[in-house]
């Protein structure tokens, strides 16, 4: 028998110093995130080839604490305000911790509980967000693939209309597919390029006066004009820029005149369920065909977690199903890999789990009160500077806004680089309306009031106002 690696050796047998040395170390990056940057600007390190001789776990915790740490964005701190990015509350933190230490692969219910795990945490996720016993939910990486997942069983829906198999047959099966969307987000663009729709035929709806809300009559003009042909509608529950959403029980109201598949994007605004004063905007969720959630966003579980809700399992399992003896059939109760597109899967139900189990939905239910608020109060010191402006009314969670005078992307870009610099917060570009902007998405639970005002003083002296 070949010898062990004598610094894999060594580890092993140092191995609880060793974990006794990464959870000091993890504490002091935790302790210190209010002061870390948010936003990195310097180079990266050069690239070193690959080594021949390994150091040992400690030498390489201190090399990556000196050399890659520093360039490391403060993304899981009070300030980080792009792409809606949760920080890790302390339950959901030790829970993925504890995924690595178990090492499940979630792939199939054979010598584990670990799937069953995951399907206690989806009816859990399914009852925060009002869906009914009909929705089943899979655990995937991110929005981007549970939009993915939707659209696939909304293709293969109209594949079962049409009275072909898109999963056995291909999209040339089907020919040119219908997509409407009034505000969709990027994410579904690469989706139907990935399932074989394509980018060009994600047509876009008219959205409301000044709103990002589809107009309900222009999509059902849209869909008129489609003389029956079934098509898949994609609604927002949240856009990106202002959090807008769709009426989606009206656009319900329109199926029992059109056929269409309503695939629901509710990456984070399926939250606002928690919400006693924005659940309304979610009426009809229940209905929809398939729904999208991100959990890394407002549930503040770590990278990468996302749940894909939908109401037809069966062609869902059509799509994803893996044909191998070894694996066996899907069955009944299809395990997990016969319903995503991965195979072998990463437990992430296990951070929400912990994170459920530890706060509950009352525990959740403030961080969404408590960020949408930051939310507002930010909107509200914007409003009273004369030199930025509102160009949405704060809905939620995000305030989108721009310079008064000559917003250009220039100028806004100019903005940025100067809170990089700055460190105090980490905003993202966007356009609104034609209209160059800047956003700030609050959904970490770690954020206060006080740095509300740190953010409103760090754009004032990013613009050259202070």
């Amino acid at each position: 028998m070949a010898a062990v690696d004598r610094h894999l050796a060594e580890d092993l047998r140092a191995l609880p110093a060793l974990l006794e040395e990464g959870e000091r170390y993890a504490v002091g990056v935790l302790g210190e995130l209010t002061e870390h940057p948010a936003g990195s600007t310097g180079p990266a390190p050069d690239p070193v080839p690959v080594p021949e001789t390994g150091i040992g776990a400690r030498a390489a915790l201190a090399e990556f604490a000196a050399r890659w740490a520093p360039g490391f964005s403060g993304s899981a701190g009070p300030r980080y305000l792009g792409f809606v990015t949760g920080g890790a509350t302390p339950a959901a933190l030790l829970g993925d911790w504890l995924t690595a230490v178990f090492d499940q692969n979630a792939s199939a219910a054979v010598g584990s509980t670990a799937v069953d795990l995951e399907r206690e945490t989806v009816t859990w996720l399914a009852d925060l967000f009002g869906l009914g016993s009909a929705h089943t939910g899979t655990f995937v990486s991110g929005a981007t693939m549970s939009n993915l997942l939707g659209l696939a069983v909304g293709r293969e829906w109209l594949g079962e209309r049409a009275g072909v198999s898109v999963t056995e047959d291909g999209a040339d099966a089907l020919g040119p597919v219908p997509v409407l969307s009034g505000t969709p987000h990027s994410s579904a663009g690469k989706a139907l390029s990935v399932l074989g729709i394509g980018r060009r035929r994600l047509r876009t709806v008219p959205a409301l006066p000044g709103r990002e809300a589809v107009d309900l009559d222009a999509l059902e003009s849209a869909l008129a004009g489609l003389a029956g042909r079934p098509a898949i509608v994609i609604a927002n529950a949240g856009t990106v820029n202002t959090v807008d959403f769709d009426d989606l029980a009206g656009i319900l109201a329109l199926r029992e005149r059109y056929p269409f598949w309503l695939h629901v994007d509710a990456a984070f605004g399926g939250f606002a369920a928690l919400s006693p004063a924005h659940a309304a905007l979610l009426t009809g969720l229940d209905a929809a065909d398939s729904v999208c959630v991100d959990l890394h966003k407002w549930l503040n579980v770590p990278y990468d977690s996302a749940v894909a809700f939908t109401r037809r399992p069966d062609l869902q399992r059509a799509v994803f199903h893996n044909a191998a003896a070894y694996l066996g059939a899907p069955g009944a109760n299809p395990d997990p890999m016969h319903l995503a597109p991965e195979n072998s899967r990463r437990l992430r139900a296990l951070a929400a789990w912990f994170g459920l189990r530890a706060y509950g939905r009352k525990g959740h239910a403030e961080i969404v009160r408590r960020t949408c608020a930051l939310a507002h109060s930010l909107g509200a010191a914007l409003e009273q500077r004369p030199h930025w402006r509102l160009l949405s009314p704060v809905r939620l969670n995000v305030a989108c806004f721009t310079l008064a005078e000559s917003p250009s992307r220039e100028r806004l870009d100019a903005v940025l680089h100067a809170l990089a610099e700055d460190g105090t917060t980490f905003l993202t570009p966007t356009t609104y309306a034609g209209v160059p902007a800047l956003r700030a998405a609050f959904s970490n639970w770690r954020t206060e009031p006080a740095d509300v005002t740190k953010v409103i003083d760090a754009l004032d002296r990013a613009g050259g106002y202070r």
